[in-house]
């Protein structure tokens, strides 16, 4: 139909009449939904669906800093804030990470993961480095299979890294703030993360 269109129709005419008919004339529809964060203002594609205040938190795979298996299964019964960063080995998630290491101190009912995608002894490296209390944040690399940023949707498939994400989960494991960071050169707003998890602390 739209060739038959194109062949009795002036040029001019030819992409409102396309239009009209529904043809694409736009390109195809990966169906992704198009989610993406930048980096120094480039544009770069997020794998996965975002998820959003309410949602149950996804249980996920990743790999301790002793390189032992850590499983996150739901339903644990305690507040989590978990922060995805594209690396240690860069400034904004190295203040990031010193920050929540100062909050821990403050929250010591509140579980603080931090998930990259560097390699475990990197992690390590960098906790004894920068004096981050393995007793008040848990770092996890997600090297192995990227199972964390698959099912949070914070995967960066280009680079093969995190973007920078919070989520405060509930007791119940159920999503009460999340943040994807949509330049990921600059910080999360900590304030609003941490005024979730001073609520559900009660």
């Amino acid at each position: 139909m739209c060739i038959m269109i194109i062949q009795a129709l002036p040029a001019i005419l030819i992409l409102a009449a396309l239009i009209l008919m529904g043809c694409n004339v736009y390109g195809s529809d990966s169906g992704g939904g198009g989610r993406t964060v930048t980096m120094h203002g480039q544009p770069l594609t997020l794998e996965g669906k975002a998820l959003k205040v309410g949602d149950e938190a996804p249980a996920f795979t990743a790999v301790a800093n002793d390189l032992s298996t850590y499983k996150f299964n739901p339903k644990s019964g305690q507040i989590w804030i978990l922060a995805a960063v594209p690396s240690l080995d860069t400034s904004v998630c190295s203040t990031e990470t010193r920050r929540f290491n100062q909050e821990a101190a403050r929250l010591p009912n509140v579980q603080i993961l931090t998930i990259s995608v560097d390699l475990p002894p990197a992690q390590a490296r960098f906790c004894g480095a920068e004096g981050i209390d393995p007793n008040r944040i848990r770092m996890l690399s997600d090297y192995k299979e990227a199972a964390f940023g698959k099912a949070f949707g914070t995967l960066i498939p280009e680079h093969r890294i995190e973007c920078r994400a919070l989520f405060v989960l509930d007791k119940d494991d159920t999503i009460k703030h999340v943040e994807y960071v949509d330049e990921i050169t600059q910080e999360p707003n900590y304030d609003a993360a941490l005024n979730v998890v001073r609520q559900l602390a009660g």
